[in-house]
């Protein structure tokens, strides 16, 4: 089969020039079958390799947030919150020319479109909101939210490496945060120890600009004509025994009025290799189209 030709773009948004790539041709997209942006956060487009190979049929659209890839921020390192993010989305479906939009959105990207479906209701067709990490519903938002200012007091203070441990060890525990968890040695998980002077991690932008606690207007998302549908991964956890992202999943659609629907994997079930890490990107494309389908 011969691979949808790949075009590039950008659009212009304050503060940043946001980077994409549309794969296949827009003029092809209806309003049944509407592009299908894939949106991660802080992942760029990278990371979508593997799920976009296994989506053939649909018009992709894969992006690169403000602080990632190619897109070019004005001021790398300041914070970045999930509002800012959903205004640059807003930018990108008006600048993209076709009305509504599919999205599945990955862990940030999925807090960032919730907030996108209250300012601007009318952007989204169907959401696939895969694991929001949205913390700020969580019994422990408080413990959660200490443990994030520690974060990024630890990368002001010591670079990259010992936030990002710190960062690891928050989101792969399982069950209630106390705040008595022990800092992880950065050299367990291969990162740098010295602190090489740079703060442009968009990660760290992020969590400084409050993307694990932040909650949307849900009531304004429950009225959006959206469908929305709460993804968590069958290796993720419960609703109390679960990581961060599983926990929270959970939480949103609950409150929104839902159950989960169970993607295969953890929270990166679909990557196939990408950043090392191998899911079961067959069976989540599969999930996924399954999803999209059902009306």
């Amino acid at each position: 089969m011969t691979a949808a030709p790949r075009t590039p773009g950008t659009v212009a948004v304050p503060g940043a020039v946001l980077s994409f790539d549309v794969v296949g041709d827009l003029a092809d997209a209806t309003p049944d079958t509407p592009p299908l942006v894939l949106a991660g956060s802080p992942m760029d487009s990278t990371g979508f390799g593997s799920l976009a190979a296994r989506l053939d049929g649909r018009v992709l659209v894969l992006t690169d947030p403000r602080n990632t890839g190619r897109s070019t921020p004005d001021d790398a390192t300041a914070a970045v919150t999930p509002q800012q993010h959903a205004e640059d989305l807003h930018a990108l479906v008006a600048a993209l020319g076709v009305g509504q939009v599919d999205v599945f959105a990955s862990s940030g990207a999925a807090v960032n479109l919730l907030h996108l479906l209250a300012a601007h209701p009318d952007d989204v067709r169907i959401l696939v909101a895969h694991e929001p990490p949205m913390a700020g519903l969580l019994p422990d938002a408080d413990a959660i939210a200490r443990a994030c200012d520690d974060m990024v007091a630890t990368y002001d203070a010591a670079g990259q490496g010992p936030a990002m441990a710190r960062f690891i060890g928050l989101v792969t525990h399982r069950g209630e945060v106390t705040g008595d968890e022990p800092a992880p040695d950065p050299a367990m998980f291969g990162l740098p120890t010295e602190d090489d002077g740079s703060r442009d991690d968009p990660l760290m932008a992020n969590v400084r600009g409050g993307g694990v606690i932040s909650v949307p207007d849900l009531d304004a998302v429950r009225a959006a004509p959206t469908r929305v549908v709460v993804g968590v991964g069958e290796e993720s956890g419960g609703p109390d025994d679960g990581e961060i992202a599983g926990r929270a999943a959970h939480a949103v659609a609950r409150a929104l009025g839902q159950e989960p629907v169970v993607f295969p994997g953890g929270h990166n079930g679909f990557l196939g290799g990408e950043f090392g890490q191998t899911g079961a990107p067959d069976e989540f494309a599969a999930r996924l189209r399954e999803v999209l389908a059902t009306r």
